[in-house]
């Protein structure tokens, strides 16, 4: 992978199944890198299974379904007492921002199984799935409610 490749066409060619997401989540992640804009931004997005949503999804319960998000900047204040970086959970992709437009995946990104690249004009046009080596993913936006969380009590 360089920094110069050519975009990649987010089609899900190779079988690969294709990514989903909730419409709320992505609208959240547009609007940070919006506001962020001309800076980059990376946040760590997770998933839901499929099974978990009421009423039930189309789709096999294990599905994982992007959901939620975690803050940049998030435990800041911990890296900058113990020296490590505790505020980022282990997640299942990344949001990345490329303000200067360009849809893809590049070699200076934050990688991981699934990147969301998102680009100017910050709408639902401007944002695609990639796997790790910039290949394009089929993004399907689910117009749905995230399951409620609560804490333990």
């Amino acid at each position: 992978m360089t920094d110069d490749l050519d975009a990649a066409t987010p089609d899900g060619a190779g079988g690969r199944p294709p990514v989903y997401a909730t419409a709320g989540l992505v609208r959240a992640l547009l609007d940070i890198a919006e506001d962020r804009s001309p800076n980059k931004v990376t946040i760590a997005v997770t998933t839901t299974p499929a099974g978990e949503f009421e009423p039930p999804l189309d789709l096999s319960p294990e599905t994982p379904v992007f959901t939620d998000l975690y803050l940049p900047g998030t435990g800041g204040s911990v890296a900058a007492v113990f020296g490590m970086d505790l505020g980022t959970p282990a997640s299942d992709g990344r949001f990345v921002s490329h303000p200067d437009g360009r849809l893809e995946v590049r070699q200076t990104d934050d990688l991981h199984e699934v990147v969301f690249i998102g680009v100017p004009p910050w709408d639902d046009t401007a944002i695609a799935a990639f796997d790790r080596r910039g290949r394009g993913r089929a993004l399907e936006l689910l117009d749905v409610e995230p399951p409620a969380e609560s804490l333990p009590p």
